[in-house]
């Protein structure tokens, strides 16, 4: 009885697994295929030639490796300081005493609930005044100030930390920063890692944001990919795009992996006390 049990949630994990993982196996097949095949009723789910070089032509029709870059420099760049600034938040909510305290966090956290895109406008205007448009300032901007989700995730972690902790760095002589340098952040290892993942991936994602932000030079792979992959007659060329985008999501992958153990483990220990 329990052999057949495991035997079918495992089926069941499988066939979730299997109809997840279907849009990007689709992906990777269309990415194989000759253009000539997809103009052609019915679809054919194989290629009846794969074609390699299709990846060759989505590194080579426009500065693929150069536009990768770019995305690679911002999504660091905001990955590497959000975590720190929502770490240093979250300390300060989870172990500092003030008035209000309470009320600022509750006010912190109603703003997930608003879109960000009903403040991309009001934020273009705003960055446009200080000339920082068609630059990485505003990524650096928005990292310094942190992000709601990343404060809470931190402050639910260094709220479970033993308080003794504190109490004998305390006695030593440390100060509040080198408490949070020394102590409580390399203790939050798990967290880190989810949050570096997360903005990571926010950012190496997000298509409005560089589209409003940047022009062509400075722009990122995520727009360029849109509207890149044309012919001489200004037509799409659809395999080339499932080439490029299948290269695309490689990076966020390889963070995944690298970072996996730690990631599972911040999202499990980081639950409402």
């Amino acid at each position: 009885m329990v052999f057949a049990r495991r035997s079918a949630i495992y089926m069941l994990l499988v066939a979730l697994l299997a109809l997840f993982l279907s849009p990007f196996g689709w992906l990777a097949v269309t990415a194989l295929k000759d253009a000539s095949e997809l103009r052609v009723l019915p679809i054919h789910w194989w290629p009846h030639d794969p074609n390699p070089d299709n990846f060759a032509g989505a590194l080579t029709t426009f500065d693929y490796l150069g536009y990768a870059r770019n995305s690679l420099t911002i999504a660091t760049l905001y990955a590497v300081l959000v975590t720190l600034a929502s770490a240093w938040a979250g300390f300060g909510f989870a172990r500092l005493n003030a008035p209000g305290k309470r009320a600022i966090f509750g006010v912190l956290m109603s703003t997930m609930m608003m879109p960000t895109i009903i403040t991309l406008i009001p934020t273009y205007l705003m960055f446009s005044k200080l000339h920082l448009v068609n630059t990485y300032m505003p990524w650096v901007l928005w990292g310094l100030c942190g992000a709601p989700y990343l404060i809470f995730l931190f402050r639910q972690f260094f709220s479970n930390m033993p308080k003794e902790l504190e109490e004998a760095a305390i006695v030593d002589g440390c100060g509040t920063f080198r408490i949070f340098l020394r102590i409580f952040l390399p203790q939050s290892w798990p967290v880190i890692a989810t949050s570096m993942i997360l903005s990571f991936s926010w950012t190496w994602g997000d298509y409005i944001g560089p589209a409003l932000f940047l022009d062509d030079a400075h722009t990122t792979l995520a727009v360029k990919l849109a509207g890149g992959y044309v012919n001489a007659h200004g037509e799409p060329m659809p395999n080339l795009v499932a080439s490029g985008a299948v290269m695309y999501v490689v990076p966020v992958l390889v963070l995944f992996l690298i970072m996996q153990r730690g990631f599972v483990s911040g999202i499990a220990t980081s639950g409402l006390k």
